[in-house]
């Protein structure tokens, strides 16, 4: 979802890089006129059906997918599924929303709904929710690298244990990867040929679903543990039988880590704007395919992760696997795929946060490189901050998933509609209104829910020990 943040020089503001004029609110109508169905005539979309799925689904996948295995093993299969199963229908009935609003207007940006609902701070704020949402994404990313990076270096060396040598230390590694690697690459001017890294990130993610199915049938339970894992604990009878449906005090991040796996809404209006023949159907059909896609991959993921390790799943699933056998060679293949995926994600994800900055803060400013430096130092700075001080990626996805995914999901696409649609279409009393105000308040109750139980969970200090952060 995450990955492709930018697409083909389509800014979030609705206008267009590369010497393409920004929008003009022109629209064709369809044959039947009596629908009012616009479409865009100032920008001639080439981009196949096909294609357009498989960019949204490219803006679908993210790191989300890495906690889907340790939040059915705290709800079980069966309350997984169902709660999977929800956030899917719900995404997609949220694409709609967005689609119908835009459609009554012609525009092709999620900011310039909130700036067609609310005015200047609709804007304000629509920007602010997916900027505060990407940084959760980046701060996962460099997580993951924080992570999985020390476990590599171990593989490398033939080492079965990490020790307490500093390049060993995971912080340090993600300040040297965000000085080296990442920081060159956040200050070009242009995307250029990192605007690809969402279709090999999709990739990188297909192969590590493939890893996970096959390791399912390589890797015994109760687990045969060694290294710096101790093997002499008591293994209970139920130890590797499946919950169906099980609740317990970390439950409560299901929902997040759920929302914040499916949260595409940004950039529905620039696939559906590069969409050859575009139409309010043939985009709904794309999103809905890109979501039950992702579905069946999420829940495949989740299930062949957590039959694996059942009860002792980490919140990262990918780091679960070094309690098996750290020198694994396919795990460490999918450990290397996945950290070169996230590490050239990172300043895609930077991209338009920076530029969303940049229009709040210094809005009609020419291009300063020293501005545009001085603001990834800022980002990467703070992320990094971030991501050195919380103690495991689950706090990551809960509070990103807790707020910014369903205020992007729910809260805005509900509050869009109704204040985008004529009221001579629609009168606030009309089902579709009343479904969207009650889409609206359903968001409110996930956040409020998921935010409440999250923080009495850090209160009550009951937390899972995760090893190796």
């Amino acid at each position: 979802m995450e990955m492709e943040k930018i697409a083909n020089g389509i800014n979030h503001d609705g206008t267009m890089e590369a010497g393409i004029q920004p929008e003009e609110e022109k629209f064709l109508q369809h044959k039947d006129n009596d629908l009012k169905r616009p479409q865009f005539t100032d920008f001639e979309g080439k981009t196949s059906f096909g294609m357009s799925i498989f960019n949204l689904s490219n803006a679908i996948m993210g790191s989300g997918i890495l906690g889907l295995a340790y939040a059915m093993s705290n709800t079980g299969i069966v309350l997984f599924l169902i709660l999977l199963t929800c956030i899917a229908c719900l995404s997609c009935y949220s694409i709609h929303l967005l689609l119908r609003s835009a459609g009554v207007v012609g525009i092709r940006a999620y900011e310039q709904l909130g700036q067609r609902a609310f005015g200047h701070p609709g804007k304000i704020l629509a920007a602010v929710v997916i900027t505060l949402h990407n940084i959760g994404a980046m701060s996962s990313y460099l997580f993951i690298v924080k992570s999985e990076l020390p476990l590599v270096i171990q593989a490398f060396l033939g080492q079965t244990s990490i020790t307490e040598n500093w390049f060993m230390n995971g912080n340090y590694l993600i300040i040297i990867v965000t000085i080296c690697v990442i920081f060159p690459l956040a200050t070009m001017k242009h995307l250029g040929y990192l605007g690809y890294t969402s279709g090999f990130s999709l990739s990188c993610m297909v192969f590590f679903l493939s890893a996970v199915i096959y390791k399912k049938f390589n890797i015994p339970c109760p687990l045969e543990t060694f290294g710096n894992f101790s093997a002499t604990a008591p293994v209970s009878d139920d130890t590797c039988v499946a919950k169906y449906f099980t609740v317990n005090h970390e439950t409560a991040y299901t929902i997040p880590i759920l929302a914040f796996a499916f949260v595409c809404h940004p950039e529905v209006l620039p696939v559906y704007t590069e969409l050859s023949n575009p139409t309010k159907r043939r985009m709904q059909t794309i999103g809905n395919v890109s979501i039950f896609g992702m579905f069946i991959m999420y829940f495949f993921t989740a299930i062949f992760g957590y039959l694996t390790f059942y009860g002792g799943t980490e919140a990262e699933l990918l780091h679960t696997y070094s309690m098996v056998d750290p020198l694994d060679t396919l795990i460490l293949c999918v450990r290397l795929a996945v950290l070169v995926a996230v590490t050239l994600t990172v300043p895609v994800v930077l991209f338009p946060i920076r530029r969303a900055l940049l229009q709040l803060l210094f809005p009609e400013k020419p291009f300063r490189w020293l501005r545009h430096i001085a603001i990834a130092v800022c980002l990467l700075f703070a992320v990094n901050l971030l991501v050195i001080f919380v103690p495991n990626i689950r706090d990551i996805f809960g509070i990103t998933g807790a707020t910014t995914a369903p205020t992007l999901i729910f809260i805005l696409p509900g509050i869009f509609y109704i204040r985008i649609i004529p009221k001579n279409q629609e009168p606030m009393r009309s089902r579709p209104k009343i479904q969207a105000a009650c889409f609206t308040t359903l968001g409110l109750i996930f956040m409020i829910m998921s935010l409440t139980f999250i923080v009495l969970d850090w209160i009550s200090g009951e937390k899972r020990s995760l090893g190796g952060h």
